[in-house]
């Protein structure tokens, strides 16, 4: 029988137990509790594993099967995106705002709820964003931020993590951009995380659990810190 491992911290900073012990329900749930410094975060990625906790719970530590991913080449530009993204009017940039954007994928969305963002996970990309790896993308409109997401480069993987949009294809005009900034950086794989029919829609498909760790060790997950432009 599956169970939860509970991180402590005379555990080594960057020791996670195998993705494969992950419980199937939830599904995907691998481990708790230890810390978010740069050291865990980075061993996390590199195993296929990321933090995802409610407020008021320890961090969880999360390795689902399957992996919803989008391979650059693969990405779908329907008609009406094309037209946004020649003549919406929208500039889009990389790393100008970090903590804006940040900000922004955490705040209330239509419908309600709270947020997974908790002011330690914030601190955390920050921190990672400040050394270079992680980066976000920004979409303004007349110099408002009107969409955009974040993530984490790791070799030949973005790993994202949170995207938002406030008008119509913001979001979507911010992901072709992380696309096209892939390509041109040589990286293969974008980690999606999880499977929702706004990333189906632009391409996104699932991998076995297996062979997304697979796809980190044939990609690489060295560090290349710089900020993007």
């Amino acid at each position: 029988m599956k169970r939860i491992t509970w991180l402590s911290p005379a555990d080594a900073p960057d020791w996670f137990p195998d993705p494969e012990s992950a419980l199937d329900e939830p599904p995907g749930l691998l481990a708790a509790g230890g810390d978010l410094t740069p050291t865990r975060l980075l061993a996390a990625y590199r195993r296929g594993i990321f933090p995802w906790y409610s407020p008021g719970q320890p961090v969880l530590w999360w390795s689902p099967d399957p992996r919803e991913v989008l391979f650059p080449g693969e990405f779908r530009c329907s008609r009406s995106l094309d037209k946004a993204l020649r003549n919406r009017g929208i500039d889009v940039a990389f790393d100008a705002d970090f903590a804006a954007t940040i900000d922004a994928c955490a705040a209330p969305r239509d419908g309600g709820g709270g947020t997974w963002i908790t002011p330690e996970m914030r601190a955390a990309y920050l921190a990672l964003h400040t050394l270079g790896l992680a980066h976000s993308i920004e979409a303004r409109r007349e110099g408002a931020l009107v969409g955009g997401l974040y993530g984490v480069a790791l070799g030949g993987v973005f790993f994202g993590e949170s995207m938002f949009s406030r008008e119509r294809d913001a979001s979507k005009i911010a992901l072709a951009t992380l696309v096209a900034g892939c390509e041109a950086r040589g990286i293969g794989l974008i980690d999606c995380q999880l499977a929702s029919p706004h990333l189906r829609s632009l391409g996104s498909r699932p991998l076995k659990r297996r062979d997304f760790t697979a796809w980190l060790e044939r990609l690489g997950t060295g560090e290349n810190p710089r900020h993007w432009t």
